[in-house]
């Protein structure tokens, strides 16, 4: 089975409220800014739902020379899934996805 892409939803803003719609499986996420398009992230992994709501954890704060901390600003993000039956399938999956990019873009060059 040749696994699908979800079509691409807005990340929410931590703080602000608002769910991840993604499924607890294994799969491939695909983030990007919403604006630009550019790639914010692309990984396959045992849980979608958990690997996308560790995002907004990981950006959280950063610290300063006088132990205060201040919020980063989490940029505007988009997200997208694609779920598959085990790990070993979305890695394969993300693998061909990578290799399909690499002979596009070097097609196109």
């Amino acid at each position: 089975m040749i696994p699908t892409w979800s079509d691409w939803k807005r990340y929410p803003q931590p703080g602000r409220g608002g769910n991840i719609e993604a499924p607890i499986s294994p799969g491939i996420y695909e983030v990007r800014y919403a604006q630009t398009g550019a790639l914010y992230g692309f990984e396959a992994v045992d849980n979608l739902a958990v690997a996308l709501a560790q995002l907004s954890a990981k950006s959280g704060r950063i610290g300063s020379w006088f132990g205060r901390r201040g919020v980063q600003p989490f940029p505007e993000l988009e997200y997208r899934v694609c779920a598959t039956t085990s790990r070993a399938h979305a890695r394969t999956a993300a693998e061909r996805m990578i290799n399909l990019r690499s002979t596009w873009i070097a097609g196109a060059a």
